[in-house]
């Protein structure tokens, strides 16, 4: 059994009171957000570098250290989604990108599922930012980074994901 009851309709989520029976057979009213999913690109240089952004995020309380990212929009797959934001964001194309992998954000309570990408042989291009975003780009050492995440100085929930990715530490 499952019923679904629209308490918000945005133009980035959706927000449902879900009635959901259990594995145990109780059933139960669910707070859900639904998501569209997103995707997130670490673009990697030659040198190993990568290319972080600085971005303000209102709900954050300010600046904070991310990878390219965004949400995936209507019609399209997640591939596509990195390869855009990548141009958006972070003003380059990638000549290669394989998946890494995906992982929901917030899985309690929302259906957002995020796609993990690697890029390399990046070729600048310039940025295309959309009329809501603030940010700057920067060039990090691979390294440098994991010691932010490890340090607490980067806070969002997909950039911590460099410590488990593929990506050996170099």
């Amino acid at each position: 059994m499952k019923e679904k009851n629209l308490l918000y309709k945005g133009k980035v989520l959706d927000i449902n009171l879900e009635t959901a029976k259990l594995p145990n057979g109780k059933t139960v009213d669910l707070e859900i957000i639904r998501h569209p999913g997103g995707a997130c690109v670490l673009p990697l240089y030659d040198n190993k570098d990568i290319l972080m952004i600085r971005q303000y995020r209102h709900a954050a309380g300010g600046i904070i250290w991310e990878i390219p990212a965004g949400r995936i929009d209507d019609g399209e797959d997640a591939l596509s989604c990195a390869a855009r934001e990548l141009e958006e964001e972070g003003g380059v194309r990638a000549g290669n990108i394989e998946k890494l992998g995906e992982f929901f954000t917030t899985p309690g309570f929302c259906t957002e599922l995020l796609h993990i990408y690697l890029a390399t042989n990046l070729i600048p291009c310039g940025q295309k930012l959309e009329a809501d975003e603030y940010l700057e780009i920067e060039r990090v050492a691979f390294n440098k980074a994991v010691d932010m995440v490890c340090q607490g100085e980067i806070k969002d929930s997909k950039t911590p994901r460099l410590q488990d990715s593929k990506t050996p530490r170099l």
